[in-house]
């Protein structure tokens, strides 16, 4: 693997796995269920992606350095935070919308590589992207972000679609990768500091 998407995977690893421990300290829970919330967003979409395109073994299994990241990561967040007592509100979405970007443009950038077409590509980056946050979501009874009205898979979309444009104008990997890591992030956190939302359809149109 490309030493740059390979750093890149390690980033959106190290910014999931944070988000997770934030989800699972604030639920109060034990050691066990922060260590799988932080596990199940930060290789949860891989997962997922390389099972859906047949790149067995998964990613984590073949490269256990994940594994060790996660372990680490989630043992300094807490600690950290024991130390500070908590993290800012504001932290969790912004660790999020990190991994957010890279996992998408990561997740492109393989099934890209493994000869797919480029909706498929779009459609593998969204979930790198953003199924380990649903699962994460799901685990801690909350609803999923890209459930609800907030720009969220909307700019993963935008992000793999920035990608694919990259590779269409032959643009080299690494000013692909970040062009669209850029372009997913700055939608991602726009639309969280301007309070940016999708329409909401509801059956009562006075709600």
């Amino acid at each position: 693997m490309n030493k740059f998407i390979y750093i890149s995977d390690m980033i959106g690893t190290i910014s999931c796995a944070v988000s997770g421990v934030l989800v699972a300290t604030r639920l109060r829970m034990d050691p066990f269920g922060i260590l799988v919330l932080a596990g199940v967003t930060a290789i949860g979409g891989g997962s997922v992606r390389d099972m859906l395109m047949g790149a067995t073994p998964v990613f984590w299994i073949v490269d256990n350095n994940y594994i060790y990241v996660i372990l680490i990561t989630a043992l300094l967040a807490v600690l950290w935070q024991h130390r500070i007592h908590r993290f800012p509100p504001f932290l969790l979405p912004v660790f999020d919308a990190f991994g957010l970007a890279v996992f998408t443009v990561v997740g492109a950038e393989k099934a890209l590589g493994l000869g797919f077409s480029w909706p498929v590509v779009i459609v593998m980056g969204c979930i790198t992207g953003v199924v380990g946050g649903m699962i994460r979501d799901i685990l801690g009874g909350r609803i999923p972000f890209v459930l609800q009205k907030e720009i969220y898979a909307t700019a993963s979309i935008l992000g793999a679609v920035l990608y694919v444009v990259c590779d269409y104008l032959q643009a080299d990997t690494i000013t692909a990768m970040s062009l669209a890591i850029l372009g997913t992030l700055s939608l991602r956190l726009s639309a969280m500091y301007w309070h940016l939302s999708l329409p909401v359809f509801t059956p009562d149109r006075n709600t």
